[in-house]
């Protein structure tokens, strides 16, 4: 998977209640989110397993400390995701008050014409979408023209606090704006659809402490 990092500013953090997933949006979890594909084009980021001076984020584990940029989270549960043939982990962040809006995707890429994979780092919050379904066309949201890029269905395999079932099948579809923001909306279990915006990480910047 080739590392990408797309540039999303600008964009507030809200909270979407997840309705046949989640009971209360303040005790349980929501749903994780899709990491979308790379935008064609884009420049492949170093490969942090072969860099000893970055942290590779696919060593974080449940329990884990896991710090982001400035901020300092708790690993409380992890989604693992399959399509396909294509993998990702979705990591739920607890930010110390019980509260639950984030989730750090971190997802492996092949590189083009037999390179060796890379690394995609995303933080994804969730955006209001009062209802909206996705569609098979552009949409617009939050005045952005978002184009379809990929829809289908992975199955889960859930570990730790997640507020999700063991396993199941997460729907998902994602989009891509002309700035290169994205948007992914999800479902788990035929549930209700909700939203995420992704947040830029660059590399290095997540790093995590466990106890021994």
């Amino acid at each position: 998977m080739t590392t990408t990092i797309v540039i999303v500013l600008g964009l507030a953090t809200v909270v979407v209640l997840l309705g046949a997933v989640m009971a209360s949006r303040r005790s349980r979890a929501r749903q994780p989110v899709r990491t979308p594909p790379a935008a064609p084009g884009e420049s492949a980021a170093r490969d942090l397993a072969s860099d000893p001076d970055y942290f590779d984020p696919r060593t974080i584990k449940v329990g884990d400390t896991v710090y982001v940029e400035a901020a300092r989270y708790r690993a409380v549960g992890a989604v693992h995701c399959a399509v396909q043939g294509e993998q990702w982990t979705d990591y739920l962040l607890d930010e110390g008050a019980r509260r639950y809006d984030n989730w750090l995707s971190v997802a492996e890429r092949p590189g083009p014409g037999g390179e060796p994979s890379h690394l995609e780092v995303l933080l994804w919050t969730d955006v209001p979408t009062q209802g909206m379904v996705p569609a098979k066309h552009m949409l617009i949201v939050d005045g952005v023209e978002f184009s379809p890029i990929e829809r289908g269905t992975a199955a889960f395999r859930s570990e730790g606090r997640t507020g999700l079932p063991e396993r199941g099948l997460l729907d998902f579809a994602d989009y891509r704006a002309g700035d290169g923001r994205l948007l992914s909306f999800q479902r788990v279990q035929g549930g209700q659809w909700e939203a995420a915006y992704a947040r830029p990480l660059t590399p290095g910047s997540v790093r995590a402490e466990r106890l021994p």
